[in-house]
């Protein structure tokens, strides 16, 4: 009997694509809220956005004019572009580096790559090029990536932190409950400055992160690599941190890669996002992923953030810190005033734009009164108000969608969220407190 078309059956989708058909938590979560979002009246502290005025428009402008005023510096900037990246953005990265400390041999030994659209483009490339196998990271976890590494079919194995970064008593010995398993690790995974966290890591446990790695490949007979994401590093405003040092001067088996974006400082719009580390296998393999993408990044993009990064990103930098600190520090009043005798405790404030909080006995997720009250989403007319005008609503990102899901903070997280105080303006972050005491006491 002839098959007719309604009854054919679905698309047959791979393991990825069918891990993908469900929405990812905080995906889902962010975009009911934003489906009824009004400027003005709601408050987002969950969404991760850099503010709308570290973002130098004007000079965008002059670095647009500058690389359409010069087609020989900047030939063909609006073509395709070479899969490794433009080499006028490569050596003003390199430059630059060196300028904030980093030794010109380190930088020349090493290679750079220009990912094929920002810091991200970079991390899912990395998912792509390395063997299906255990990531080891931190937990809380960067949850974007990780989850991707889990529907990619990796395995994240995620350690809890202490005020330095990974706990390395804790880490020993994950490792060594791995058993024969350990072969199975193909990557250790650190963001510098974390996220969700707000841990900044120290340069000392940075060291010993690369010791640990560099033990795993000594055991295993094979290079393991360690990538450190330094999504945050140029948003350091507070003058009392500890400059970062990068490991790369002494990775002697050539295990360490660094991953660079420019989104915090610039703009996320650029798309330019790179790794530094030794050439080999691993860059060669990483190049053509990003030709098999779509050739390069934005040429055009690329060039101006290299006349920007040669012209103008030293001020850029103080200003853009200049703002984040002082708003930093006006959220951290807000937080001790508004929700300090709640508090067990809480971090951030010294780099990036977030604060990770733990109540002491709040619950946060999303099936908590806590969540309820701030989405208004009680049912009780009196707290959300009338549907056709709810009274203000606050989003943020709970703590259960910051730990891994099966992991030793499931409890804990329970009574976390992220605060990101990079995109609304501080009146309107202050108020958000404010609501959550309300949604606590009242």
């Amino acid at each position: 009997m002839e098959t007719t078309r309604t009854q054919l059956g679905g698309v047959k989708l791979s393991p990825y694509g069918a891990a993908s058909v469900v929405p990812a938590p905080v995906n889902r979560m962010m975009a009911e809220f934003a489906s009824g979002f009004r400027d003005g009246i709601d408050i987002n502290v969950g969404v991760g956005y850099v503010n709308e005025r570290t973002i130098p428009v004007d000079l965008f402008r002059r670095a647009m004019d500058a690389v359409i005023a010069d087609p020989v510096r900047y030939r063909q900037a609006f073509n395709y572009g070479g899969p490794a990246g433009s080499q006028n953005l490569v050596h003003s990265i390199k430059r630059f580096l060196v300028r904030r400390g980093m030794p010109p041999e380190v930088v020349e030994r090493n290679r750079m790559i220009i990912g094929p659209c920002g810091a991200t483009s970079v991390l899912e490339s990395l998912a792509q090029v390395l063997p299906r196998g255990i990531v080891v990271t931190s937990d809380p976890w960067y949850y974007i990536y990780c989850e991707a590494l889990e529907r990619k079919g990796f395995e994240v194995l995620a350690v809890p932190e202490d005020a330095e970064g990974i706990d390395l008593a804790l880490l020993e010995r994950k490792l060594a409950a791995l058993g024969e398993r350990l072969h199975e690790v193909s990557f250790f995974y650190v963001v510098t400055v974390n996220n969700p966290s707000c841990t900044v890591l120290s340069n000392r446990r940075r060291r010993a992160l690369y010791a640990v790695a560099a033990e795993t490949s000594d055991r295993l007979g094979r290079r393991v690599p360690i990538f450190f994401d330094q999504a945050y590093e140029l948003l350091v405003h507070d003058p009392a941190a500890e400059p970062f040092e990068s490991v790369l001067p002494e990775d002697e088996l050539g295990i360490a890669y660094e991953i660079g974006t420019l989104s915090k400082v610039l703009a996320p719009a650029l798309r330019v996002g790179y790794l530094l580390g030794r050439d080999g296998d691993l860059m060669q393999a990483m190049v053509q992923k990003t030709a098999d993408t779509g050739f390069s990044a934005p040429l055009f993009a690329q060039e101006m953030a290299s006349w920007l990064l040669d012209n103008a990103i030293n001020e850029q930098l103080e200003r853009v810190n200049a703002g984040y600190r002082e708003k930093a520090l006006a959220v951290r009043r807000g937080i001790e005033e508004h929700l300090g005798p709640h508090l067990e405790e809480y971090r951030g404030g010294s780099a990036g734009f977030y604060y990770y909080l733990t109540f002491r006995e709040v619950e946060t997720h999303e099936r908590s009164r806590f969540f309820g009250r701030l989405t208004r989403t009680t049912g009780d007319p009196a707290w959300d108000g009338p549907p056709e005008n709810r009274k203000p609503r606050v989003m943020y990102i709970p703590g259960e969608h910051c730990v891994h899901p099966r992991g030793d903070l499931v409890e804990r997280g329970r009574r976390q969220l992220r605060l990101s105080y990079g995109f609304e303006e501080t009146p309107r972050i202050l108020e958000a407190l404010r609501l959550m005491r309300e949604a606590i006491e009242g």
